[in-house]
């Protein structure tokens, strides 16, 4: 892009095929795109919320209601709506969950936000109403939350079920969360000033089909879904020296190609002897290093499945390195990736067990690790089941370092919007009108819940704001029954950490794209012209992503 002066005024010249939207009609492309984000999500929040099936270009179908995952699964072609995508992923990273709430609350910042816009309120007035009004919510949380003591199993069997709840994992929710409050509790520690720590490294999550999600277990230790290389293998070694190997026990193969002549069929010979020599080298390392199983993350020659039977010694290949590294944590083990040079301090100790039925190792020992087996009938079923479990286990992490609850069921943003109205009586100039705004946004939640269970959105928040006018800051609404209840003793809790969470993403992507007044995009890159003459300003591809239509090109 360039600039001259053309009597006094100056002239932007761009390619020809470059577009450009300015001032109203670049905020209303972005809040358009924005909101359709948003409102592609938002039937899937609640317990009554719907599920969306995604299929990708390979024929992959994916069958969920997490928000992140669907978010992140849909083929959006459009600059401000992979922005809404990342509130998603950073609530994803922060909280755990919340991601549904954290991006439709986005989209109705930005849905009020057209409304003041059209009364010629400035964008810049409308943000620093958003600001003002997310900092007092975030207060506002803080002091309605309640602490939660960390062995209290019964108030985090419930966070884990709310979170659980209308999703895959709901059927067997008692079940399964407390499986997730035992796993949160075993790999929790107190740090140095007393606070607790959750590490769910030391946590890992394997899935098995053909069974049904009320068999899910809890195990000390690891599992690996592998079979042993030979026939004639032990099934089971208690009290085992296990070594953890990240290489071939194969010939070493050349590096680069390499032709070798044969002139007498005794130099064949001699080249196969000395193949055999080299694997029962690999193989004596191994067995003079005291192991009794090889956890091996590559391949194992068919001779060195011999020898190793031979011995006695157990050995898997090819294990997913996920689970080597998991392993080391379990056997408190060091992974060797050279057998000419295995120390046997790199072996870990611990009992390995082949299960009966499901044809699974189960490897425990004297370290840290815990494993969630998550059972489901089929793929799909497992797929979700392990999504909503993931969350619970995040929520439930959070709520423990945390220390902090809310009570759920629309009633933390009911009260919550009730106090920044009065909060925006004392705010100056026309900031106070955004912070009502703001305030109407986060009504948005219990609306959503509301029409999502089949009931009449407008009656339940007027029966909802006046309980907390009624002094009552934990009434929700009981989704089941349509009844305004304290949803904190009915057990429908949330961490506090992730409404805060939600809150500060949805306001800052909010503001993010109130702040833009003017979209640039080059044309479409030419294979004709070199790199200097392609498109206009920096040569970006893709124009507008479909100008003036919305999501510009999603799904």
């Amino acid at each position: 892009m360039s600039q001259r002066m053309q009597q006094g005024q100056p002239m932007i010249v761009m390619g020809e095929d470059a577009q450009r939207v300015q001032d109203r009609d670049a905020q209303d492309y972005n809040i358009s795109a924005a909101r359709a984000v948003a409102k592609s999500v938002r039937s899937t929040l609640g317990p009554k919320g719907m599920d969306k099936m995604l299929v990708d270009s390979m024929g992959n179908v994916t069958i969920t209601n997490d928000g992140v995952t669907i978010l992140k699964e849909m083929d959006i072609d459009n600059p401000t709506a992979e922005m809404i995508v990342e509130v998603a992923e950073t609530q994803e990273d922060e909280a755990g969950d919340g991601t549904t709430t954290a991006v439709s609350v986005a989209g109705e910042l930005l849905k009020n936000a057209e409304d003041l816009l059209e009364q010629d309120i400035h964008p810049t007035a409308i943000i620093k109403g958003f600001h003002l009004a997310s900092e007092q919510a975030r207060k506002e949380v803080g002091d309605i939350s309640d602490d939660v003591d960390p062995d209290d199993e019964d108030l985090l069997r419930s966070v884990a079920e709310t979170s659980m709840t209308g999703k895959g994992a709901e059927l067997n929710k008692e079940h399964l969360a407390q499986l997730i409050v035992d796993a949160v509790q075993k790999v929790t520690v107190e740090d140095e000033e007393g606070g607790h720590v959750v590490d769910l490294e030391f946590l890992n999550i394997e899935t098995q089909t053909g069974r049904a999600a009320g068999e899910s277990d809890l195990l000390s230790g690891a599992v690996v879904s592998k079979d042993p290389v030979h026939d004639n293998m032990p099934s089971e070694v208690e009290d085992a020296d296990i070594m953890l190997l990240d290489s071939p026990i194969e010939v070493d193969e050349a590096d680069t190609d390499t032709e070798v002549s044969v002139t007498d069929p005794s130099q064949l010979q001699q080249f196969l002897d000395r193949e055999e020599e080299e694997i029962k080298e690999k193989v004596e390392a191994i067995v003079d290093s005291g192991a009794d199983v090889v956890f091996c993350q590559k391949g194992i020659d068919d001779l060195a499945q011999h020898y190793l039977a031979k011995e006695g010694i157990l050995a898997v290949r090819r294990a997913k390195k996920s689970d080597i590294e998991f392993l080391t944590e379990v056997l408190e083990a060091n992974v060797v990736s050279d057998l000419s040079s295995v120390d046997p301090a790199d072996l870990g100790h611990g009992d390995v067990v082949r299960g009966e039925e499901d044809d699974l190792f189960y490897v425990s020992g004297d370290g840290h690790g815990v494993t969630l087996l998550l059972r489901g009938s089929t793929d799909h079923v497992v797929d979700e089941l392990k999504r909503g479990i993931e969350d619970a286990l995040e929520v439930v992490a959070q709520t423990v370092s945390d220390g902090r609850v809310v009570a759920g069921g629309g009633a933390i943003e009911v009260e919550v919007a009730r106090r920044l109205r009065d909060y925006a009586d004392g705010v100056s100039g026309r900031e106070q009108l955004a912070v009502e705004a703001y305030a109407d946004a986060l009504e948005l939640v219990p609306r959503v819940l509301a029409e999502n269970a089949g009931l009449d959105s407008i009656d339940t928040l007027v029966d909802l704001r006046a309980a907390h006018e009624d002094g009552d800051q934990r009434a929700g609404l009981n989704v089941f029954s349509g009844d305004v209840v304290d949803t904190h003793d009915a057990g429908v809790v949330e961490p506090a950490h992730a409404k805060e969470q939600a809150l500060t993403s949805a306001t800052e992507a909010a503001n993010l794209v109130l702040k833009i007044d003017d979209i640039i995009s080059a044309g479409e890159l030419s294979t004709d012209k070199g790199d200097d003459e392609a498109g206009g300003p920096g040569g970006a591809p893709g124009g507008m992503g479909g100008m003036g239509g919305g999501m510009g090109g999603m799904m």
